[in-house]
């Protein structure tokens, strides 16, 4: 359906124009590299890595920063990102309820050590780990250094843990034939036992089938094979309001997980910071529809990967999150951007960011709006309104961590539509990537998840258990109507 734009102005339709333009530009430029040999395709990139040393004040020396950072880099999977440390990892598939497998990792031992019967139970707390939008697990391990990356520090700490996947898939994955070539996009969780990737019906789902399928069925299998009643939930991101919104549809999930600490969390953002984008999505969401069609969104970003010097790469994402959401990152160094914007795509789809356009078109963290106006309708108080995520019946303690500098995170906003109990922290100069990648999250961020997880894991314990943890610090309670 082509939505109707008699909201938009002149400049916006210029801007939807040069859009088009781009977006035809670029698939062109797709076929292309495809069809070009591969000894083409090398040239062009050795002249590029040549052309960037030649121009680039980075140092020329390889600090140990640099040298972890190359093996990040170029590290193929979890696995791979795990080995680097000395850790092994487990896989597992999730089938949920309406037909998708969903691949988790678990790290159920500390460095060095090797779980002698795996898929089994531990008897050490279970945490369970999940990542943004357009992002895997891999995110969370892919770190110029153990002590920043947070499952790492988990494990050696004594816990039992778990990372998820969204549904998603390898629709249209760029393969080029050049010895460069890092085929990225979420590896982990490409499966429907109903449909397949070039399917459009694959593709015909937002968060409400994150919240009703993809956390809960992932949660109780993670419980199944552990054998703990309850576990300890850290999302990131999206992964934050899916959880936000699973906890809010199903009660008896609030049972089984005894705290939520979200990392820059995300329920109803104001909104991007490149105005014509904001302006054109909030006017008419189902535009995103037009431009990227209805199955995978950014597809060709793994195009751009494969075919630009890795520094280059990441200068382009460094420009393109400035531009959208005022992100400048200084506290991520560049060799940790380098190494982490390599395994920061993933595929996800067009659907469900038409969902956080409706969000923040209404400033209400709801369910996705199927029977979508016209930007011309005028509503009136007695029009249909989708539902919303109840978050206030919300049971789970949650502990929210943010940066003070996110541009996603309208503090007081979330915290009036979360219950009384909500405890929230400022992370002072922090944005929103900081809180994964930050130089200082061994200092800022990961302590306040270790604090949190212990205090409300030691609160639930049972009578006989020795309980040292000190009281949480509270910055700020949901005092709010």
């Amino acid at each position: 359906m082509v939505p109707v734009l008699g909201r938009l102005s002149f400049r916006d339709y210029g801007a939807l124009i040069f859009g088009f333009l781009f977006l035809a530009f670029e698939s062109l430029l797709q076929i292309i590299i495809v069809c070009l040999p591969k000894p083409v395709i090398n040239w062009f990139y050795r002249r590029s890595r040549a052309l960037f040393n030649r121009v680039s004040e980075r140092p020329k020396h390889r600090s140990e920063e640099k040298k972890s950072g190359d093996r990040i880099l170029n590290a193929r999977d979890f696995g791979e990102l795990c080995s680097i440390y000395g850790y092994t990892h487990e896989e597992h598939v999730v089938l949920t309820k309406d037909g998708y497998l969903l691949g988790l990792h678990r790290l159920p031992s500390k460095m060095g050590h090797k779980k002698t019967n795996p898929g089994s139970s531990t008897g050490k707390p279970v945490v369970y780990l999940h990542h943004g939008l357009l992002m895997n697990s891999e995110v969370w391990v892919c770190l110029t250094d153990a002590e920043r990356a947070l499952p790492f520090v988990l494990a050696e700490q004594g816990y039992d843990v778990w990372l998820g996947n969204n549904r998603c898939g390898a629709f249209r994955t760029f393969r080029p034939t050049c010895s460069i070539s890092r085929n990225r996009g979420n590896k982990y969780s490409k499966k429907s036992l109903h449909h397949g990737p070039n399917s459009s019906k694959f593709w015909d789902f937002s968060m409400d089938d994150f919240a009703w399928h993809d956390i809960p069925d992932s949660i109780n299998h993670i419980l199944e094979v552990t054998k703990a009643e309850k576990l300890s939930y850290v999302g990131f991101s999206q992964g934050t309001a899916q959880a936000f919104a699973a906890l809010s549809i199903h009660p008896a999930l609030n049972e089984k997980v005894n705290v939520f600490i979200a990392l820059a969390p995300a329920m109803s953002p104001p909104g991007l910071s490149a105005p014509i984008v904001d302006g054109l999505m909030k006017a008419s969401p189902t535009l995103l529809f037009l431009f990227f069609g209805r199955k995978s969104i950014l597809s060709s970003a793994t195009m751009w990967q494969s075919i630009l010097y890795p520094p280059i790469f990441a200068s382009m994402i460094d420009r393109s999150l400035i531009w959208l959401f005022n992100w400048h990152s200084h506290n991520i160094s560049t060799e940790q951007k380098i190494a982490a914007y390599a395994h920061l795509y993933s595929f996800a789809s067009v659907k469900s960011v038409v969902h956080w356009f409706q969000i923040m078109r209404n400033a209400a963290f709801q369910m996705y709006d199927d029977d979508v106006l016209s930007p011309v309708v005028r509503t009136s108080v007695s029009s249909y309104r989708p539902a919303r995520f109840p978050t206030r019946n919300i049971v789970t303690p949650i502990v929210l961590l943010y940066g003070d500098r996110d541009s996603l995170v309208h503090i007081e906003t979330m915290l009036a539509q979360l219950p009384d109990h909500t405890v929230a922290k400022a992370l002072h100069t922090y944005e929103h990537l900081d809180i994964l990648w930050g130089k200082n999250v061994h200092k800022d961020v990961i302590p306040e998840v270790v604090h949190a997880l212990e205090y409300y894991r030691c609160s639930h314990a049972s009578d006989d258990a020795v309980v040292d943890s000190k009281p949480l610090k509270i910055d700020k309670v949901n005092d709010m109507e």
